[in-house]
């Protein structure tokens, strides 16, 4: 049965992990956005893989919008595989990896510490070599993560990404939001029956695009990646900017189009991009808890709390892990051991 499998287990975890987060790393947090104002910090970045690069993308906005860092990803194989490190100058170097083993990440930390730079490592293995080159290490208290797709990881992440720029902002509205958050993950979750029977669909489907943008662009890759890893379907991730900029080409009739726009500055740009999709006669899955935007999609999701903008990335991947898992499922894939990949991959 579904619910007996790892990755089901793991996304219903995923309030309580962020409970658990939220009390047990507030003051590792704390202590690291007094160090960053300590050191006058003036850009940050991010070394990450797969699941955690999506965080990274998510960190770009919120730590820009909210504490005017320029956020960069940074070259992992400039690092471990040229040798030509560039100068990170007065940057907080930020590893983000669920397992803390990939020996390309560990190298940009470990050159940035040779460098003078502040580090710090959000990890769910502290104890890992990741973890040995942080100043700070924030331990993301996901407990045992067993299915390969990564779900209870990639919240934390978020959760910590976005508790870092509150403490850095010294926003206790901001502080507070994210404290409502588990609840409506909790709620988010009750979408779960609702999206079995909606992929049912799309059991045969070959290839999509999902479509999110500012803090829920990273929203888009992570679902696109879920859909890759679980689905085996051909899908990918895009900006509604980028997409007009030539993608819109692709646009038949009929084809399925994933749409991220929940409440906020950007719904009004979403809105229009999906007129321009019904225009063309696409298939519109809608993610939102706006009604009106519902009302353009073919395929309807409603996300059952509206939270703000900056932390909707938290809720809004909850109904993406949840189509990919259903969707593999329906297919009759093994939805905790994906075809050719493993829990922990090692790259250079």
């Amino acid at each position: 049965m579904l619910t007996n499998t790892h990755l089901y287990q793991e996304i219903h975890e995923q309030p309580a992990v962020l409970r658990r987060f939220l009390t047990e790393e507030r003051a590792t947090v704390a202590a690291l956005a007094t160090a960053v104002r300590a050191r006058a910090v003036s850009h940050v970045v991010l070394a990450a893989r797969g699941t955690s690069d999506n965080a990274g993308r998510y960190a770009q906005y919120v730590l820009g919008a909210f504490n005017g860092l320029t956020v960069a990803l940074a070259t992992p194989s400039l690092y471990s595989i040229y040798q030509r490190p560039p100068r990170f100058g007065n940057a907080l170097v930020l590893g983000i990896s669920q397992s803390g083993q990939s020996p390309d990440i560990v190298a940009v930390l470990a050159e940035a510490r040779k460098q003078g730079a502040l580090t710090a490592v959000l990890t769910n293995t502290p104890d890992s070599p990741l973890g040995q080159q942080g100043d700070f290490v924030i331990n993301l208290h996901a407990g045992a993560e067993k299915a390969v797709a990564a779900t209870k990881t990639y919240t934390s992440s978020l959760a910590a990404i976005a508790l870092l720029s509150a403490l850095l902002a010294e926003d206790a509205e901001m502080e507070t939001a994210l404290q409502q958050l588990p609840a409506a993950l909790d709620l988010t979750l009750t979408m779960s029956a609702p999206l079995a029977t909606a992929v049912s669909r799309y059991r045969y489907m070959q290839r999509s695009v999902i479509i999110g943008r500012g803090y829920n662009y990273a929203t888009a890759f992570e679902m696109a990646l879920k859909m890759k890893e679980l689905t085996y379907t051909i899908v990918e991730p895009y900006s509604s900017a980028d997409f007009l900029h030539g993608p819109l080409a692709l646009i038949e009739p009929g084809f399925p189009v994933i749409v991220i726009a929940p409440t906020g500055l950007m719904l009004p740009e979403m809105q229009g991009f999906m007129r321009t999709l019904r225009a063309r006669e696409a298939e519109i899955i809608g993610i939102s808890d706006d009604m009106a935007t519902l009302e353009l999609a073919r395929i309807p999701l409603a996300l059952p709390q509206a939270v703000p903008e900056w932390l909707s990335p938290l809720t809004a991947i909850v109904p993406g892990q949840l189509f990919a898992m259903h969707l593999a499922y329906t297919r009759d894939f093994d939805v905790d051991a994906p075809r050719a990949i493993r829990k922990v991959t090692e790259t250079r």
